[in-house]
C-alpha cells in the first residue's frame, strides 16, 4: 500500500496536505494492472456479510484475455476469464427471499452472465437476428458450387457497403482471409447456416415495482441493432422491447417498470432519446453539438459530458439549463451520492489528471491525481460508506475515503456568481432631500420624461449639424467620398530645439 501523492482543492482554495483535504488517502497502487471504464465498476455486498466488494470488468490490454475481478480492500480476491470484452457490470436483487444477497450481472458480447455468491448462476443470450436475404442466397450458391470464392468475396463486399444491417460473423471472417485461404474456408463452412448475432453496448438496472433501495430490479440492455430490452429479474425473459434511431451507448433510468418509468439513452449519432412506459419509440429528442462521453441523472436533471470539453444540464423534455466548460477533455463520468447529507453530484475525470465534482454548474471539489483517471466509482466499500475508487490510464488503482466531517461548499470557483454578490451593501439612510426628490419625480414624471426626450433630440441634431459642417469645410482628416479615397495623417516629431512635421 502506498500513499497517493494527490492534492485536493475546494471552493475556498487549494488544499496542499491531507489535514486540510476532504479526503483520506487510503490506497494507491500504480501497478495494479486494472484497465476498465466506469460502466464496468460496481460495488455490492456479494456475500451478505456487510463487507462490500468491488467488481471490475477488466479489458485485459496488451493481448491479455478480459477478466472479471473482485477486489476486497486493495487486493484481488478472485478473478475469472471472460469470453469477450465486458460492456457493463451491475448488481441487482433478483428476488425477495432471504438471505437477500444481490446478484452480479456482467454484459459481454451477446450475453449477460449472472453470478450469485460469485458463482455462475445464469447466462442470458440475445435472440438471433434474421440474416440478410442476399447474403443467405450467396452462401446457398457457394454450397451448390455455383459461385467461386473470389466472386463471393466481391458480392459480400458490395452488400456490406450498401446494406443497412451488418453481415454475419461467418461472412466477416471470410472477408478477412487471403485469397489462398478462401476456398478451404468456403468448403468448411458452406454447409453451416448463416447466423447474425448482435452484441450488448450498455446496461443498467430499473426497479420493478418498488422504489426502495433493496427492491427487486430489472436489467435494461442496449444492443448494437438499435434496441432496448428490459429483462425479467427471475425468468430472464424479455418484458419490453423499444427501438431507437441509433445505437445506444449510455443509459439512465428512473421510476419503476410496473408503475411508470422514464429512460434516457445517449446514442452514437450524438442525440439523447427519452422514452416512457408503453412507448416503443422515443418521445423526446435532445440534439447535442458533439458526441456524448457520459450521461448521469442528478435528481430531475440529465447531465451530459461532450467531446467539446463541456458539461450540459438538460430537463427530461430536452430544455438546456446550463453549460460548464472544462479545462481539459472529459474521460469519464459517474454519480457521487452521499446519503447521510442528501447530496448528489457529478464526478468528471479529465485528461489533465483532475477529478472535478459538480452540483449543477457549481464546482464543489477538485482532486489532483498522478495520472489521468479513466474510471470512477463512489459508494460503500468494505465498511466505509463514502469511498471513492479510481483507476488510471496506466492501470493504477486509487482509493480515497471521504471524511465524516467533510462538507462540500459552493463558491470560490470560476463557475457561478462571485462571493461578493451575496454581501449586503451599506445603503445610507434616506434623507429629507431624497424623499422630496422622489415625490417630485412621482408627481411630474411625465413632464420630466418629455423634457429629457426634447434635450436628447436637440443633442442629436447638433451632433449631425457639426458632422455635416466638418464634411463641407473639409475639416475631417478622411475623405468624404469613395471617388477620392484620401486619408491625411499628420505626425509631429521633436528632437531638442528642432522639430518637423510628417504628412
Amino acid at each position: 500500500m502506498a500513499a497517493a501523492s494527490s492534492s485536493d482543492y475546494n471552493g475556498c482554495g487549494a488544499e496542499s496536505n491531507e489535514a486540510n483535504s476532504k479526503w483520506l488517502d487510503a490506497h494507491y497502487d500504480p501497478m495494479a494492472n486494472i484497465h476498465t471504464f466506469s460502466a464496468c465498476l460496481a460495488l455490492a455486498d456479494l456475500h451478505g456479510d456487510g463487507e462490500y466488494k468491488l467488481v471490475v470488468g477488466d479489458l485485459g490490454p496488451g493481448g491479455q484475455q478480459p477478466r472479471l475481478k473482485v477486489l476486497k480492500g486493495p487486493l484481488v480476491m478472485t478473478e475469472s476469464p471472460l469470453p469477450a470484452l465486458p460492456a457493463a457490470a451491475a448488481t441487482f436483487l433478483m428476488e425477495q427471499h432471504e438471505p437477500r444477497t444481490p446478484a452480479l450481472a456482467l454484459a459481454s458480447g451477446p450475453c449477460v452472465y449472472v453470478y450469485k455468491n460469485l458463482r455462475p448462476y445464469f447466462k442470458f443470450s440475445l435472440p438471433q437476428l434474421p440474416p440478410n436475404p442476399l447474403e443467405q442466397d450467396l452462401w446457398n450458391q457457394a454450397k451448390e458450387d455455383r459461385i467461386d470464392p473470389l466472386t463471393l468475396k466481391e458480392m459480400l463486399e458490395s452488400i456490406r457497403e450498401t446494406a443497412e444491417e451488418p453481415l454475419s460473423v461467418q461472412s466477416l471472417r471470410f472477408l478477412q482471409l487471403e485469397l489462398s485461404e478462401m476456398e478451404a474456408f468456403v468448403n468448411q463452412h458452406k454447409s453451416n447456416s448463416i447466423k447474425r448475432q448482435t452484441v450488448i453496448t450498455t446496461m443498467t438496472t430499473l426497479k420493478k415495482n418498488l422504489a426502495d433501495e433493496d427492491a427487486v430490479s430489472c436489467l435494461v440492455l442496449g444492443t448494437e441493432n438499435k434496441e432496448l430490452l428490459v429483462l425479467d429479474p427471475e425468468a430472464f425473459t424479455i418484458l419490453a422491447k423499444m427501438s431507437l434511431p441509433s445505437v445506444p451507448v449510455f443509459l439512465e433510468v428512473s421510476g419503476q417498470f410496473d408503475v411508470e418509468f422514464r429512460l434516457a439513452a445517449a446514442c452514437r449519432n450524438g442525440n439523447i432519446y427519452i422514452l416512457r412506459r408503453d412507448s416503443k419509440h422515443p418521445k423526446y429528442c435532445i440534439e447535442l453539438s458533439a458526441q456524448p462521453v457520459g450521461l448521469i441523472r442528478v435528481h430531475k436533471v440529465l447531465v451530459v459530458g461532450s467531446t467539446q470539453d463541456s458539461l450540459h444540464g438538460f430537463t427530461h423534455k430536452g430544455k438546456k439549463l446550463w453549460t460548464v466548460q472544462m479545462p481539459a477533455a472529459i474521460l469519464t463520468m459517474n454519480l457521487l451520492e452521499q446519503h447521510s447529507r442528501g447530496l448528489q453530484a457529478v464526478m468528471t475525470g479529465l485528461a489533465n489528471g483532475e477529478v472535478r465534482i459538480y452540483r449543477d454548474k457549481a464546482l464543489l471539489n477538485v482532486i489532483h491525481t498522478p495520472d489521468a483517471v479513466t474510471s470512477l466509482c463512489f459508494g460503500r466499500y468494505g465498511r466505509e460508506d463514502n469511498t471513492l475508487i479510481m483507476t488510471t490510464r496506466g492501470g493504477g488503482l486509487i482509493i480515497k475515503i471521504l471524511k465524516r466531517t467533510a462538507v462540500f461548499v459552493e463558491g470560490g470557483s470560476e463557475v457561478g456568481p462571485p462571493p461578493a454578490q451575496a454581501m449586503k451593501l451599506n445603503v445610507p439612510r434616506k434623507t429629507r432631500l431624497y424623499v422630496d426628490q422622489t415625490l417630485r419625480e412621482r408627481e411630474a414624471g411625465t413632464a420630466m420624461h418629455r423634457a429629457f426626450q426634447t434635450d436628447l433630440y436637440l443633442l442629436r441634431l447638433r451632433a449631425a449639424r457639426a458632422y455635416l459642417q466638418a464634411l463641407e469645410s473639409s475639416l475631417s482628416p478622411m475623405s468624404a467620398t469613395a471617388r477620392e479615397p484620401l486619408k491625411l495623417h499628420a505626425v509631429q516629431e521633436r528632437r531638442g530645439l528642432s522639430h518637423h512635421s510628417c504628412f
